[in-house]
């Protein structure tokens, strides 16, 4: 079992962003450029380090819903910004709920807008742990244009899984529109497949959005539940 998922579940507790990203990169799937920040001005830092733009997201055991909490700002150019954002997020979250617990603020790298996917995963009564893929964004809630598949699974399940949706359309490139790189998105289902079944901890994933670009594709946001 990943050290993280050690930690979470021996806190009682589901696993917080960069502790994710940690237990992705354990697995070779591409994540966002992220440092946690506990003032103003480590989050400059860790933007100046990063590179411009960034996101900052608040970190927090209690915040389900981020942007409900008015706890994410995008697009932060500049290191006055960066620090304006990290004291508006606070003041944002502390209405919100002021009993809530703050790990910090997290600083990532704003990625390229591409085709928005969502991998997600849940607990299957009879089978075991089973993968969902399909359009992501607001289009899963407005479409439920999904696909489903009980692990083990192979690479020719992965590409089927994503053949199969009626969103593949959009990665295979329509209306003078370049093909989007669905090979290495079966590659980051298959890699996100081997994560869920070496560590049985996880009760439910949440990719959402995953950017599909027409070289690679990685996620931008994402819950795992313990």
């Amino acid at each position: 079992m990943h050290e993280r998922i050690a930690t979470a579940k021996a806190e009682g507790r589901n696993l917080l962003e960069h502790e994710a990203w940690d237990l992705f990169a354990a697995y070779d799937i591409p994540v966002p450029r992220c440092r946690l920040a506990a003032t103003p001005e480590e989050a400059a830092a860790a933007a100046a380090e990063i590179g411009y733009p960034v996101v900052l997201k608040i970190v927090s055991r209690d915040i389900l819903h981020k942007s409900e909490a008015g706890g994410v700002k995008v697009n932060l150019k500049d290191e006055l910004s960066v620090k304006t954002a990290f004291e508006q997020i606070l003041e944002s979250v502390i209405r919100y709920r002021p009993d809530a617990r703050v790990e910090g603020i997290l600083v990532c790298e704003m990625l390229a807008s591409g085709v928005e996917t969502i991998i997600g995963m849940a607990q299957d009564v009879s089978f075991g742990p089973a993968l969902m893929f399909g359009l992501g964004g607001i289009f899963v809630e407005v479409l439920c244009d999904v696909s489903f598949r009980v692990l083990p699974m192979t690479k020719t399940d992965a590409l089927e899984m994503i053949r199969e949706t009626k969103g593949y359309a959009l990665l295979s490139g329509i209306r003078g529109e370049k093909p989007k790189d669905v090979d290495a998105l079966a590659e980051l289902l298959l890699k996100t497949a081997r994560m869920i079944q070496e560590n049985p901890k996880i009760r439910e994933l949440d990719i959402n959005p995953c950017f599909v670009y027409e070289t690679g594709a990685c996620p931008a946001d994402a819950r795992v539940m313990l």
